[in-house]
């Protein structure tokens, strides 16, 4: 009999890379990992996993800061082992054993199942083991999982890329889009709403182009209407559509299929048509507020939230004044803004009229500013409805001083409201009258009107009462060799 080794994953960057990291939580523990219990100390997991991303600012000197801090604990602990994935890996190598040379495994996004079969190769040929595949070795919806949550899930229905968009270097690191078939999709989700899930997440890096594949246009409005034929779905989600490709027949799926929520994450980046040239954005302004326009007619309850970037090279005083129109018209319930910095491989990395940091600071603080009072303003006017709330799990912090829990209206607004007399779980349904709204929060302070008992609140019961029983310290052998066999795709949920 072999000793138990513990697992941690440390993830950064996009929901992508959150689905990515559940599955190699799943595929660890088929190989007969445990996974480390939440408090342990830094360095004391057998091995290590940064599921790393390539977007964020200053990606590789947190990693390699992250990767200096526990040179000394593996120096310390021979056994233990770090393995690196996700886009930086993608994108540096060879760059990462010989800056970080105490680094086991390094993997890229496009065969995340080899990690178990690697982390056994490093161990017993004591050197690095460096495996990047050029495309996908398995779509990663065919490897076990182990969710992070009992009543909510991802489901990846396409990975990749088709755009060419300057600033970002996704589609060179997960390649161009590959789409799932539509029946493993449902296969999935009706797997996982056998297990007690009520809410998916339809995810892709460009949602609606799903079906370029087979020339299918109208594919992924086909796909929420499919969803709406799911017994015990409650609500579905989507992130992230394109302008480009969002078309009038999905806007009618949403409006048209009840469990498909009012709520759309629609990137803008920028308001300038120059700008948006600039990017490769194959839309321009017009077009992107004519979408909004028409999803408003078709669904005037709904909650849009955007992305935007600040101080794009060659962004003029007039070009960031159009940002700022674009979101005083579509009022945006939210914003992901960001001040544009440089990324390494991408074509706006090199462009002339960088914008020094003081100006893009100062743009980038009024569009805030302007954000936030929209944000309250259309948040004021949810104070009076009934909205019906599923109960989330840490979803507030303060929740235990407050006496209060909170959860996601149907148009993912976050709202807090009193605890119910009767026990409530999450994954369960609190009807609720919103009486306060804060700028990212709404309040609902008066008894809950009613409480739904619901499948997926059995199912996170039944996953803690598992989680508690299960004994400490149970041993296994050491970690299967080879990737695992793909599961069937009705199974597919792991």
């Amino acid at each position: 009999m072999g000793v138990t080794r513990s697992y941690e994953i440390r993830t950064y960057g996009c929901q992508m890379n959150v689905h990515d990291s559940e599955r190699l939580s799943g595929l660890l523990e088929d190989a007969g990992y445990v996974r480390a219990p939440e408090g342990t100390a830094e360095g004391d997991a057998d091995v290590v996993v940064f599921n790393t991303c390539a977007v964020r600012e200053n990606a590789d000197n947190k990693l390699y800061g992250n990767l200096g801090r526990l040179a000394p604990m593996k120096t310390k602990r021979p056994g233990m082992q770090i393995a690196v994935g996700g886009c930086l890996a993608q994108k540096d190598r060879d760059t990462i054993v010989k800056r970080a040379p105490w680094v086991d495994v390094v993997f890229g996004t496009h065969n995340i199942g080899k990690l178990p079969v690697l982390l056994e190769r490093a161990r017993v040929q004591e050197e690095a083991q460096v495996e990047i595949a050029e495309s996908l070795e398995a779509f990663p919806s065919t490897l076990p999982t182990r969710r992070e949550s009992a009543y909510a899930a991802w489901v990846s229905i396409s990975v990749g890329c088709n755009n060419t968009c300057t600033f970002c270097i996704v589609p060179a690191l997960r390649g161009k889009e590959k789409d799932r078939r539509t029946g493993d999709i449902l296969a999935e989700i009706e797997a996982l709403v056998a297990e007690g899930v009520s809410e998916i997440t339809l995810l892709g890096q460009n949602v609606n182009a799903y079906g370029s594949d087979i020339g299918d246009r109208e594919a992924f409005s086909k796909l929420l209407r499919a969803c709406g034929k799911i017994e015990g779905l409650e609500r579905v989600r989507f992130t992230s559509p394109h302008p480009r490709d969002f078309t009038d027949d999905v806007i009618a799926a949403m409006a048209e299929t009840p469990n498909v929520m009012h709520q759309l994450h629609m990137p803008l980046q920028s308001g300038s048509d120059t700008v948006l040239k600039a990017m490769r954005r194959s839309y321009r302004q017009e077009r992107f507020l004519g979408i909004i326009e028409k999803v408003r007619a078709a669904m005037p309850d709904a909650a849009i939230s955007t992305d935007i970037i600040v101080g794009f090279p060659g962004e003029t005083e007039e070009d960031f004044e159009q940002t700022m129109h674009v979101v005083r018209e579509a009022r945006f319930a939210n914003a992901f803004t960001f001040q544009y910095s440089k990324r390494p491989g991408t074509p706006a990395a090199t462009m002339e009229g960088q914008i020094p940091k003081e100006v893009v600071q100062a743009r980038y603080e009024r569009l805030v500013a302007l954000q936030e009072e929209i944000s309250w303003e259309e948040n004021k006017k949810q104070v009076g409805r009934v909205v019906d709330v599923m109960v989330a799990e840490g979803e507030g912090r303060k929740d235990g001083t407050t006496q209060r829990l909170s959860g996601r209206a149907p148009d993912n607004r976050l709202v807090h409201f009193t605890k119910p007399d009767e026990d409530v779980r999450p994954g369960d349904v609190v009807t609720v009258e919103i009486t306060y709204a804060a700028p990212h929060h709404l309040l609902a302070e008066g008894a809950a009107k009613a409480v739904r008992r619901t499948r997926a609140g059995d199912a996170w019961e039944k996953r803690n009462a598992a989680a508690a029983a299960k004994p400490a310290g149970v041993m296994l052998g050491i970690p299967t060799i080879g990737a695992p066999a793909p599961s069937p795709a009705p199974a597919a949920a792991g």
